[in-house]
């Protein structure tokens, strides 16, 4: 439907607009007016109405509203029916807005689609009056939200329960329950998100000291169009504060900035204070004392042009300030003042004596104490005295227990420390009834306090289950219309328990998974450095032989022939070393390696052996890999331990064929004394020495067996019946 809504504020001057205004930006005052249709003055119900102070309120049945608000506060109307209208106030003149083509039909669609009936009315009375005892009785607060919760009954209006919820978690944030604020507005979000309801969590994420949280919740608001100026910078000064407790003091400091900007631009002058106290705060936090005492010079200016509450609040906080910095004088001067303004302020702008003191007060015993102690760590116990017995008169006639309990012992420690023992004595028996006192008076606190949470749990179990209710109640409501819902919200449920158990399944097996991995790895690094160390066993004793046999060369004084034995040495051990590092190598280069040991060897034996390499010419041996120096430790000992100690001519094979397409045999052979014999003829160390490098060659084989999966099989039998000769039959799987 397109409709252009024309709004009209009509201003209607009330019977005082002749009198003069005396500090109005700081005076509030009540602003009433309505919304309704301009043709027939039909009331607009449900109207969002707030101020750039933070107020906040919604019009009722009539169309009505009441707001507190002050001069120079801009008002807010929002609602789905037209267009965001924006005013500042003047004077305490009544505000009506008037919409121009608003009907009864609209009126009628808008309470079908909003719940604007008598129902919703009551539940706007019921928040209303929610917040009217918000600060002086939570309970009834907390009973007027728990009825305008049970007034939604079956319609199941998110907005409105969100509205409600989020009253919810005002109230307990003011009462400092930030625990169950938070919860409140994570409820009132999961029904409808407004940017009010998150920015109030970030705030009470903020206050609770999640500061993650905090900025995870807030950050996402400066991209909001449209936020009242007040809104904007205290989404800034939330953001710093959340930033200066993580202990990112230039990201604290910079978004105080840009908070601050915004209270100069519009004159918001409260918050520029505040701000530019922060902002000291943050550099005192990182002893960037300069800029600090710079900014708090600003704040203390500009607390002065405000009520003097604020001023002495002010003034308090740079004297901590200056008590941080051992600046004794300048604190003393400073609380002086502050005593002095808070003396002089009327009765009724004090503590009303007949409630406790709040530990957030700034009481004229506090600032006599601090004063005291001011003095006591300059050890001007003279001076301090008369402060500590003021703090104790005045701590003791509003009841203030905690300040009495400090100033007493202080001042006990006072007497102690000037020699006045019996006045030490009579006071340390004041501050240990006033303990006592405390004490008792704990308890009952602590009393009051179980009562009091058992029953604000009692009323939050009242809310969820009205919750519970409605919903249970909309579900039936859907059951009734048609069977088909139930059916598909029955395999919904269905599929989330196995999606869940599902899910379970592969949390389960991925864990299983990331523990076999990680031992499986650890288990091959153990292999990878166990195979490591058995080559590096392994080369050494090849070269030690092969030197031997240069020796032997060397020895008969056959130059030429150690001369051609070492260039074909020096090939084998280039070849051997590009390969030392490899788990494997192409059979190819293998069978290289084999073919010049051999030369090599039957170089220096020529009369003990000859040898046969027969390659099957239908196997590529280019497809299958083999450790590197795996066959050679066969041959020298079929060479060394067989061949040599025969007295006629021996024989070598090597042959290699077909298993399968995967699996090849490679077969040595030997037809020299045997085992058995040879065993016979060695020394305790070469038996030790060969025992030591056929064990070698057995954990390689059994390391990379179980790397890759049985890839090696070796078995040694002799070749003869007799006992003669040795045959190694090695199977390599591709």
């Amino acid at each position: 439907m397109n409709r252009i809504y024309h709004i009209c504020i009509v201003f209607l001057l009330g019977a005082f607009t002749c009198f003069p205004q005396v500090s109005a930006r700081n005076t509030e005052m009540q602003i009433k007016g309505s919304v309704k249709g301009q043709q027939n003055n039909i009331p607009i119900s449900g109207v969002e109405v707030s101020t750039s102070a933070g107020e906040y309120t919604l019009t009722d049945g009539l169309g009505e509203f009441k707001i507190s608000a002050a001069i120079g506060d801009e008002l807010i109307f929002e609602s789905p029916q037209f267009k965001t209208v924006r005013y500042r106030i003047r004077s305490d003149e009544d505000v009506d807005v008037l919409v121009q083509g608003f009907t009864e039909t609209d009126k009628e669609s808008f309470g079908r689609g909003k719940s604007i009936d008598s129902g919703s009315a009551l539940h706007r009375a019921y928040l209303d009056s929610a917040s009217f005892y918000k600060k002086t009785d939570i309970k009834k607060s907390i009973d007027f939200i728990t009825k305008s919760v049970a007034e939604l009954g079956k319609r199941g209006n998110k907005r409105a329960l969100s509205q409600s919820l989020t009253a919810l978690g005002e109230v307990y944030h003011y009462h400092k329950q930030y625990d169950l604020a938070i919860a409140s507005f994570l409820d009132a979000l999961e029904s409808q998100n407004t940017t009010k309801t998150s920015f109030l969590l970030g705030k009470a994420y903020t206050f609770n000291m999640d500061f993650e949280n905090a900025k995870s919740t807030l950050e996402p608001l400066i991209k909001v169009k449209n936020m009242v100026p007040f809104q904007s910078v205290e989404l800034y000064e939330y953001l710093g504060d959340a930033y200066l407790g993580s202990g990112n003091i230039e990201k604290a400091v910079a978004f105080y900035g840009e908070g601050l900007k915004i209270a100069e631009k519009n004159q918001v002058s409260p918050k520029v204070t505040d701000l530019n106290s922060k902002i000291a705060d943050a550099y005192a936090a990182d002893n960037r004392s300069v800029e600090a005492e710079g900014y708090y010079t600003n704040s203390l200016k500009l607390a002065k042009r405000q009520a003097p509450q604020r001023s002495i609040q002010e003034k308090e906080k740079v004297a901590d300030f200056y008590n941080k910095k051992n600046r004794f004088d300048e604190e003393i001067k400073m609380r002086k003042e502050s005593l002095n303004e808070l003396e002089g302020l009327p009765a009724e702008s004090k503590s009303d004596k007949s409630k406790a003191v709040s530990p957030d007060t700034i009481t004229s015993q506090q600032i006599n104490y601090k004063i005291a102690n001011a003095y006591i760590a300059q050890d001007n116990y003279e001076e301090a005295i008369p402060y500590l017995q003021k703090s104790i008169v005045e701590a003791d006639s509003d009841d203030d227990l905690i300040i009495q309990k400090d100033a007493t012992r202080k001042l006990s420690e006072a007497y102690e420390f000037k020699g006045e023992f019996d006045k030490a004595l009579e006071t340390y028996q004041a501050y240990v009834a006033v303990v006592d006192t405390l004490y008792l008076r704990k308890e009952q606190e602590i009393a009051q306090a179980a009562r009091f949470n058992r029953e604000i749990a009692a009323k939050q179990s009242r809310i969820s289950g009205l919750e519970q209710e409605r919903q249970l109640s909309q579900s039936k409501y859907d059951l009734a219309i048609t069977g088909q819902q139930l059916e598909q919200e029955s395999n919904k449920r269905k599929n989330w328990v196995i999606y869940s158990l599902l899910f379970g399944i592969l949390l389960t097996g991925l864990a299983a998974f990331f523990f076999y991995r990680s031992n499986r790895q650890q288990k091959l690094a153990n292999n990878l450095l166990a195979l490591k160390s058995l080559r590096s066993q392994m080369n050494p004793h090849f070269i030690f032989n092969a030197l031997n046999s240069v020796n032997n060369f060397i020895a008969k004084s056959d130059e030429r022939s150690a001369n051609k034995y070492l260039s074909d040495f020096s090939t084998l051990m280039r070849a051997v070393l590009e390969n030392s590092e490899e788990d494997f190598i192409p059979l190819s280069k293998e069978l290289e390696l084999i073919k010049l040991y051999v030369k090599l060897e039957h170089s220096r034996f020529p009369d003990k052996f000859n040898y046969h390499i027969n390659i099957d010419e239908t196997i590529d041996i280019d497809s299958f890999q083999i450790p590197p120096m795996l066959l050679q430790p066969y041959i020298e000992n079929a060479i060394w331990h067989g061949l040599r100690y025969k007295e006629e001519e021996g024989t070598l094979r090597v042959k290699l064929e077909y298993v399968n397409k995967d699996s090849i045999r490679i077969c040595i052979e030997d037809d020299g004394i045997g085992r058995k014999k040879s065993t016979a003829l060695k020394t305790q160390n070469q038996k030790k020495q060969k025992s030591k490098a056929m064990g070698n060659i057995s954990k390689r084989i059994s390391i990379l067996n179980d790397m890759y999966k049985d890839k090696i099989d070796v078995q040694i039998s002799d070749l003869n019946a007799n006992s003669e000769g040795t045959r190694v039959l090695m199977t390599l799987n591709k």
